[in-house]
């Protein structure tokens, strides 16, 4: 049994190893320097620099790399070794303040919306200081921000850390209303639950679509699924515990919490779910997660598959984001708390999270809107295309009370000195949990359900922190104005509540009832990407982003483009790996089982059988769906020549989820049906019961 707390951070260049490694002023100084969030001074960033190359030359490192998370889903890095030339045909290895604080890797392959031309090449990756840099396969790595020659935003990361300062600001100054001298600082924490797909890895190089896609583009659905509800928390087959227990292993050596794991509720499907960190460190360690898992499975001869639906008919995967808020005290304030104090401090926090979410419900929809989570909103398996709260029934029994002006006859005993009522001391598990709610109160934060499991969670977090801050420096402006404090901010929580009450839902997010109501209460329904995404370039969106300088107006249009463009690659993909495999395998395939129908069908005539036999029946119906099939083929070939005719983006996403996307999935119901007839010895590609049980 290996030493877990030796093991765990024994690749990061974390606090401690600072402390041991750094002269104390200069430990000091830089501590200071991120908790004030002032400039890193040279004279600082060369000492540092140097410890850091020091202890990643002792780990066995011989290259460095500003890590960085451009707007592609996954992260980039580029290498450069430590060594420099003495002069005298020897090296040293060096690295500089310089180095460390920032690179410039070739910024014109990377999407950019139209921020830039191609040929300006120009970028900069400027380092996080709050995250800790780390060694990966012989590399320091330096978690960093990612901009271009003009300084625009290039990447995921710029504008979670900006919305951190947008929600920091704002909060504080709520804060300070409350008399609170003692926080310096407000933070969002997220503890992001990774939901994945393992299955054996020769199957997985058998099935193009998968390794082009990450999707299974065809399949059969297989005599078994998930109706037993027998893999949910089963006992972890031998390969995959080992491959828990590798995962686990390096992921606490580059500082992930890595906590929980589990088999999830389709067959080949896990979990893995992380304790809290602050927002951006979440995301850095998120992504790192995402790729550890990827290569793990890779030693254990398996594949790990994130897309958000890589089998049709089986629950997708998705990337629960539990966030809350935090001040640097330590204080919780989504906690309840005990006393009137806390209480009516929390009821404020709840009503603003409760009027931003209601307010900006079209940004939080299309801040978890992909391709490849279309398939799998709305399904039975994750929240629906709705918005919604769920605050469980005590909880909004005290919210309407409070509207009503009327006492709460609750459990508790705690006065509530916001002008009405009691506020019961409200425990974490009050009420039943809501696993059909997009946006559920758990205790002490809220569960944003929506995300896909290929997602970056810094998108859904850097919106879910600037509507907020938004909300909350609404809540200042006017708080800040008024000679009685404690009557006004009763009055606000209870009109507040009253003109957004209509987001809270306790009931079942997948009923048809649902969506009934919710259309009446007037919610917005978006139910997929193309519908969501116009809402990005909205006034109101422009609006919030910019005034929080979260996102400036070129860099919001510049997102839109690139989100709109990568839909339609991602479906254009889809379609010529689904031709390439209907032309290159299941035609000739079909040729053959019906040749070989067809030569039994003769033998048997020579032989004066009746003809009315099983072979010429099943030749009939392969027949006329290989007709069908290239009927449907020739279709979808045409509409993606056709997609070439639509200029504008908007415009040419509508037509491929119009057009190529209905093609695509016409010919996928005519290849399922086939693969049920046509005989296994010639149908070319691991079915559904093979992929989903290869893993023994």
């Amino acid at each position: 049994m290996k030493d877990i707390q030796n093991l765990f951070g024994n690749c990061v260049f974390n606090d401690a190893v600072m402390q041991t490694r750094l002269p104390k002023d200069t430990y000091k100084a830089f501590k200071k320097i991120i908790s004030e969030g002032s400039q890193l001074t040279p004279d600082v960033a060369n000492v540092v620099a140097n410890a850091m190359k020091d202890w990643a030359v002792e780990k066995g490192a011989t290259h460095f790399t500003h890590w960085f998370q451009p707007m592609t889903n996954i992260t980039a890095e580029k290498h450069d070794s430590f060594i420099s030339p003495t002069g005298t045909g020897k090296v040293i290895m060096e690295f500089s303040g310089k180095e460390l604080v920032r690179g410039e890797p070739d910024a014109s392959s990377f999407p950019s919306g139209g921020l830039r031309a191609t040929f300006e090449a120009r970028g900069y990756t400027v380092w996080d200081i709050t995250s800790y840099a780390f060694i990966k396969d012989g590399t320091l790595c330096i978690p960093t921000a990612f901009c271009s020659y003009g300084g625009e935003a290039l990447d995921k990361k710029t504008p979670l850390l900006r919305s951190m300062e947008a929600l920091d600001k704002q909060a504080m100054r709520i804060l300070k209303l409350f008399g609170n001298t003692t926080a310096k600082r407000v933070i969002t924490t997220v503890g992001p639950e990774q939901e994945y797909f393992l299955i054996d890895k020769e199957m997985y190089l058998k099935r193009p679509d998968l390794i082009y896609t990450g999707r299974t583009l065809f399949g059969a659905r297989p005599p078994k699924g998930q109706e037993l509800e027998d893999h949910y928390f089963g006992t972890l087959k031998p390969k995959i515990s080992a491959f828990m227990k590798d995962l686990d292993e390096e992921l606490w050596k580059l500082g992930v919490y890595a906590k929980t794991k589990h088999n999830e509720v389709a067959p080949a499907q896990h979990e893995l779910a992380p304790i809290f960190s602050t927002t951006n460190i979440a995301t850095d360690h998120n992504q790192i997660t995402m790729e550890i898992m990827k290569s793990v499975a890779d030693r254990h001869g398996l594949a790990c598959l994130l897309h958000e639906k890589p089998f049709a008919g089986i629950n997708g995967s998705g990337k629960h984001n539990n966030w809350s808020i935090s001040t640097d005290t330590g204080i919780n304030l989504l906690e309840p708390g005990e006393t009137p104090y806390e209480n009516a401090q929390f009821l404020l926090f709840l009503v603003a999270v409760i009027k931003a979410v209601d307010k900006y419900q079209d940004l939080l929809r299309i801040s978890a809107a992909s391709a490849g989570n279309d398939h799998r909103l709305g399904a039975n398996e994750a929240p629906p295309a709705i918005i919604s709260i769920f605050l469980g029934d005590e909880l909004t029994a005290i919210l309407e009370a409070l509207e009503a002006g009327t006492e709460y006859k609750g459990k508790g005993k705690n006065q509530m000195e916001i002008g009405v009522t009691t506020l019961p001391s409200f425990p974490k598990d009050s009420t039943d949990r809501n696993r059909t709610s997009p946006f559920a109160f758990t205790g002490n934060k809220f569960e944003f359900r929506m995300l896909g499991s290929a997602f970056s969670i810094a998108g859904p977090n850097f919106v879910l922190n600037t509507v907020v801050a938004e909300i909350l420096r609404e809540f200042a402006d006017s708080l800040e104005k008024s000679k009685d404090f404690k009557g006004d901010m009763a009055k606000l929580v209870k009109n507040t509540f009253h003109e957004h009450k209509r987001i809270v839902f306790n009931g079942n997010n997948y009923s048809s009832d649902w969506v009934t109501e919710a259309s009446n209460r007037g919610l917005s329904n978006l139910k997929n990407t193309v519908e969501a995404m116009p809402s990005f370039i909205s006034k109101k969106s422009i609006e919030v982003f910019t005034q929080h300088r979260v996102l400036t107006e070129q860099e919001i249009h510049s997102r839109f483009e690139i989100l709109m463009e990568g839909y339609c690659k991602v479906i254009h993909i889809e379609a010529l790996t689904m031709i390439d495999m209907v032309k290159g395998e299941i035609i000739p395939a079909c040729i053959d089982y019906q040749n070989e129908l067809a030569n039994l069908l003769n033998q048997k005539k020579a032989c004066g059988q009746y003809d009315n036999s099983l072979e010429a029946h099943l030749l009939d119906k392969i027949s006329k769906l290989s007709a069908t099939l290239l009927k449907k083929l020739n279709t979808l070939e045409t509409s993606i020549l056709d997609s070439k005719e639509e200029q504008d983006v908007t415009a040419h996403a509508s037509f491929y989820r119009d057009k190529v996307f209905t093609s695509i999935s016409e010919l996928r119901l005519v290849v399922d049906e086939l693969e049920t007839l046509v005989a296994r010895k010639h149908w070319p590609f691991p079915t559904y019961a093979e992929l989903l049980y290869s893993v023994i």
